[in-house]
């Protein structure tokens, strides 16, 4: 189960790397923009404010994700990213931190490049840190007392940009990383961050008092890992794989 409020817990930092993406996108006034993976539409709010003569279209697999994204005026429906398939008006698709969820993705994107009419832009960004600290310690703890959970934390479910730019490479595409630095604030602050992501398959398989077992013995870890500053905030380096392709 997702929880938006937990995941907005750090929305500036969150919101970023989707700007910067969709800042790619050379798209001036289309038909029809789908943002896949929509979370609780704040973003997809963005996408509307850029090309409001366009139909957005919201997909979210997270019934929470969908009632807060409702909540906020975005016509959003629950449905599963790897089932969806381009209407014939579609010319944007942005799909911002999600496809590190779908196994064979790759598959995905080329079937959409040539599914989307020609001339349109697909957009794509997902997080590229699982080999950093904040995953690697995850997976020795899984490893080390719950063997059980080892299939929800791989090590390594993205391409780097030249993965994604081979696998696009029918469009014209365009293919970068960013590692943003980013100041965390608060106590056991990358232990909170990840909670409301990569943690989430964990939290949804454990009961109440073992999830709680799970993030006392972590957050040790974690703060050897990214120490806290003498002014309380936390530096956490975060990588970021982009590409952003146009359909011949």
């Amino acid at each position: 189960m997702w929880d938006p409020g937990k995941y907005l817990a750090f929305a500036d930092h969150r919101s970023r790397p989707f700007h910067e993406l969709v800042a790619r996108v050379g798209a001036t006034s289309p038909r029809r923009v789908v943002d896949l993976g929509c979370g609780p539409g704040n973003l997809t709010l963005a996408l509307a404010e850029r090309w409001p003569s366009a139909v957005v279209e919201a997909v979210d697999s997270s019934p929470e994700m969908v009632a807060a994204a409702r909540e906020r005026g975005v016509d959003a429906r629950v449905a599963d990213v790897a089932a969806w398939e381009p209407a014939e008006d579609v010319d944007v698709v942005v799909t911002n931190a999600v496809l590190q969820w779908v196994p064979g993705h790759e598959d995905l994107l080329r079937a959409w490049v040539r599914r989307l009419p020609s001339g349109a832009w697909l957009a794509v960004q997902v997080p590229g840190n699982f080999s950093g600290p904040s995953h690697a310690l995850v997976r020795e703890l899984v490893d080390e007392s719950w063997p059980a959970l080892a299939g929800l934390v791989r090590s390594s479910p993205v391409l780097d940009p030249v993965g994604y730019a081979e696998v696009l490479s029918e469009a014209a595409v365009d293919a970068w990383e960013t590692t943003y630095v980013q100041r965390l604030e608060g106590e056991d602050a990358v232990l909170e961050w990840i909670s409301g992501t990569a943690l989430r398959p964990i939290r949804a398989a454990l009961d109440d008092a073992s999830w709680e077992e799970f993030r006392a013995r972590l957050a040790p870890r974690l703060r050897a890992a990214y120490p806290r500053r003498a002014d309380g905030t936390t530096w956490f380096p975060f990588r970021r794989v982009f590409a952003v392709a146009r359909v011949p």
